[in-house]
């Protein structure tokens, strides 16, 4: 297709390490430029929406007692309130896609957190199960938009050697924000906790006015000045960018020229593989038992007989430790070891699970179950961060055409919060029925899924998104 369009850029002839006097550029060990100053600002203020996220997946659980409470509702008018954030997320998802297409990266992320502040509020003043439903639908549709923006912003602000490395940050802020708002959320009142959950929303609304927009969505807008010079402001004053720009520019002309976007044209024969790829990843990442296991932590704990509060409390600690590690090997043993192992580990972690539920229905010892049940989610949680949490977000950043990334942002996108709303709303129904069996059906799509990435999944470690995209 366009492959003689891309060239390799030149190795710049400078030191291992260090930085060119007046630049704050860094080099990696070949001498390749690799982060600035600017692209790890512009990093820390897009995943704060990441941070922003996980608190609103960790505040439902221990605010439940709390809300209950104080306005009287019945434990089914606050399994509605859990539940629609996902509601909000499918609503937010469906035109997320369009809306980084058509306003831009940081506009999309700075309308999304006007959305999760006022649903904050709302929940913060709520006097009764209305203003809290519509305040955590509103927090639900700013996060759906927010999943699929911050990967692809990173995704493009950074160099081919880190862009694995920072786009995985915002699986370690989620998973920051998650345990953070669980822990502070047991200490303090609900509406103290809503108040703390608005803040990395307002740290990002007011960031997104100091971080330069997406290059490669600026070359698509036909604005070149304005996009050479977002360019240059990310890779340093003395970068030499006309390699990068020149590949930037002529993919986007190329890719112009195919087709305008548009949901049909995602089903062309030329789109088949990277659709097929990323709806793939996105199902599996959750209809795997993703939400069964973060949703009903507690509730898997309490029906095992572990302490349910203890076993929370070490599962969300131990995430950031594992989405840690995921960041440091990304860029180093690739995407497809990472998705193997953590799809691996997830469907490891259902057989346990699924075991220890079986001997209990025999009435076996119930410090063998409990014992089984907390290595179980233990190994689902912590292998899951390792690869699936992130790893799927970033793939579909970087495989999309540009010219299709909108559609097919809002289809992937929309397709896994659907998923994570059907797991949500059949886990209970599902665990009455058969409490192993629930677990052993999880294991055996987590296997579908090992199979999926190892035949059909491609490595993107290394190489541009114009050379991916060009494939």
């Amino acid at each position: 297709m366009l492959e003689g369009l891309i060239t390799k850029r030149p190795v710049l002839d400078v030191g291992a390490t260090g930085t060119r006097a007046g630049d704050a550029v860094f080099y990696d060990h070949n001498g390749s430029p690799s982060v600035t100053i600017t692209v790890i600002f512009s990093t820390l203020v897009a995943v704060s929406g990441a941070y922003a996220f996980g608190s609103a997946v960790g505040y439902s659980s221990p605010a439940k007692t709390g809300v209950m409470e104080d306005l009287g509702l019945s434990l089914a008018q606050y399994a509605v309130f859990s539940s629609i954030l996902t509601v909000g997320g499918v609503l937010g998802a469906a035109c997320s896609g369009k809306m980084a297409d058509r306003l831009g990266r940081r506009c999309a992320m700075g309308i999304s957190q006007i959305f999760c502040i006022t649903g904050w509020l709302a929940i913060v003043f709520s006097k009764d199960a209305l203003w809290l439903d519509l305040g955590r639908l509103l927090v639900g549709c700013g996060s759906g938009v927010l999943c699929y923006v911050i990967p692809l912003y990173l995704s493009e602000i950074s160099t081919k050697n880190v862009r694995g490395a920072f786009a995985s940050l915002f699986t370690v802020m989620l998973c920051c924000g998650k345990a953070v708002m669980f822990i502070t959320g047991s200490l303090i009142n609900w509406r103290t906790s809503a108040l703390i959950g608005a803040i990395p929303c307002v740290l990002q609304l007011i960031g997104v006015f100091f971080i330069p927009e997406s290059p490669r969505w600026l070359a698509k807008t036909n604005a070149p000045k304005v996009f050479e010079a977002a360019l240059r402001r990310l890779r340093g004053e003395n970068a030499d960018i006309s390699q990068e720009a020149t590949d930037i520019r002529l993919y986007t002309e190329y890719t112009q020229q195919i087709s305008d976007e548009g949901l049909l044209n995602l089903f062309q024969k030329r789109y088949i593989n990277p659709l097929t790829v990323g709806v793939g990843l996105m199902v599996f990442q959750q209809i795997g038992g993703l939400n069964g296991f973060a949703y009903y932590t507690s509730f898997i704990f309490e029906s095992a007989g572990f302490p349910s509060s203890v076993g929370s409390i070490t599962v969300a600690v131990l995430q950031i430790l594992m989405a840690t590690l995921g960041v440091l090997f990304i860029d180093k043993s690739g995407r497809r070891p990472l998705l193997l192992i953590s799809a691996s580990g997830t469907c490891l972690g259902c057989v346990i699970t699924g075991l220890s539920f079986l001997l209990q229905d025999f009435h076996a010892n119930k410090d063998l179950t409990a014992t089984l049940v907390i290595i179980g989610v233990l190994v689902f949680m912590l292998s899951f961060d390792v690869g699936l949490g992130g790893i799927p977000w970033i793939i579909v950043s970087e495989i999309f055409p540009i010219n299709i990334k909108g559609s097919g942002g809002s289809l992937v996108n929309l397709i896994n919060w659907t998923s994570s709303w059907v797991v949500s709303y059949t886990f209970t129904f599902l665990f009455e029925w058969n409490s192993a069996g629930t677990f052993f059906i999880f294991a055996f799509i987590g296997a579908v899924g090992i199979l999926f990435i190892g035949k059909l999944v491609p490595e993107t470690k290394g190489r541009t998104l114009e050379e991916l995209q060009t494939c």
